[in-house]
């Protein structure tokens, strides 16, 4: 079994979040209030300040998070914003896991992170008063990540994040359910096989994708050559492109009623629908039967 289960949560890069808090909340989903983030570069560091906010759409134990940027960009410790200056959008994606340090040792064996176990910290707001959630995280060696910044993270307190009351979304989201990644036609075997490396499983193919699967959750990949069939109509500004994430809902014949009644543009899938990445601040959003 692997010591990654999930995809915790993709990570949706903004710098006008009100903006893009008040889309997602217009495709259905609640959203938490604005916390910001405290972290260190090392471990055992001084936590300081990140630069960086988020609100995010909590499913019990998968989440979608809304990264907002704020100051003058000169606060950056994970070197953020050079990928936003290709374009806004979905530029990370954290997997969970139960033991951050065993996944350390085995990405490290592997040269596949440097990292090592990283503490990070932010506020949130409880029924009981501010609370303060921490969190374990290794990253992944950036150099192996054109797409983005990807690391598995470990809750420490994961009852302050999934609070009940964020829980229901009127879209129906249950859970998230994948995300897409799109490669150079040249790089599709090598990025396949780094992201097995990355979660211990074995791809599945799935034509035009190739599946990562884990206990909840999946990472979709698949050659540029093929992405109109699996999103058509969708632009490529950059390779490798974080193109889009599906969420699971109970009801998706609802769901595409309230997302169409708030003004987007619906195109249809096998099995559900999505709503386009200019639309949806800079990545895909899909909804799915559950």
């Amino acid at each position: 079994m692997t010591d990654i289960d999930r995809i915790d949560h993709s990570v949706l890069y903004t710098t006008d979040m009100d903006a893009t808090a008040g889309t997602y909340e217009a495709l259905g989903f609640t959203l938490t209030p604005l916390s910001m983030h405290m972290g260190s570069d090392r471990p055992g560091g001084e936590r300081k300040p990140m630069g960086a906010g988020n609100r995010c759409a909590l499913f019990g134990s998968t989440y979608l998070e809304l990264l907002g940027l704020f100051g003058d960009g000169s606060v950056d410790p994970w070197q953020i914003r050079p990928l936003i200056a290709q374009y806004e959008g979905l530029h990370g994606c954290s997997f969970g896991c139960a033991d951050a340090e065993a996944v350390e040792r085995r990405l490290r064996a592997a040269d596949l992170s440097s990292s090592g176990v990283l503490p990070l910290q932010r506020d949130v707001d409880t029924p009981d008063g501010p609370a303060t959630a921490r969190f374990e995280a290794v990253h992944l060696d950036r150099a192996l990540t054109p797409e983005g910044l990807i690391h598995v993270a470990r809750h420490l307190t994961p009852e302050l994040i999934h609070q009940s009351r964020y829980l229901d979304h009127a879209n129906g989201a249950t859970h998230l359910h994948s995300v897409l990644l799109v490669v150079d036609d040249t790089e599709l075997a090598a990025t396949v096989d780094r992201y097995a490396r990355i979660l211990d499983v074995r791809p599945l193919t799935e034509p035009p994708l190739t599946v990562l699967p884990l206990t909840v959750g999946r990472m979709e990949i698949v050659a540029v050559s093929d992405f109109e069939a699996v999103l058509p109509g969708e632009p490529v500004p950059a390779l490798p492109y974080l193109a889009g994430q599906a969420v699971a809902v109970a009801d998706l014949d609802a769901a595409r009623k309230l997302v169409v009644g708030n003004g987007f543009t619906v195109r249809e899938l096998p099995g559900g629908f999505f709503v386009g990445a200019a639309e949806a601040r800079g990545g895909a959003v899909a909804f799915l039967a559950a």
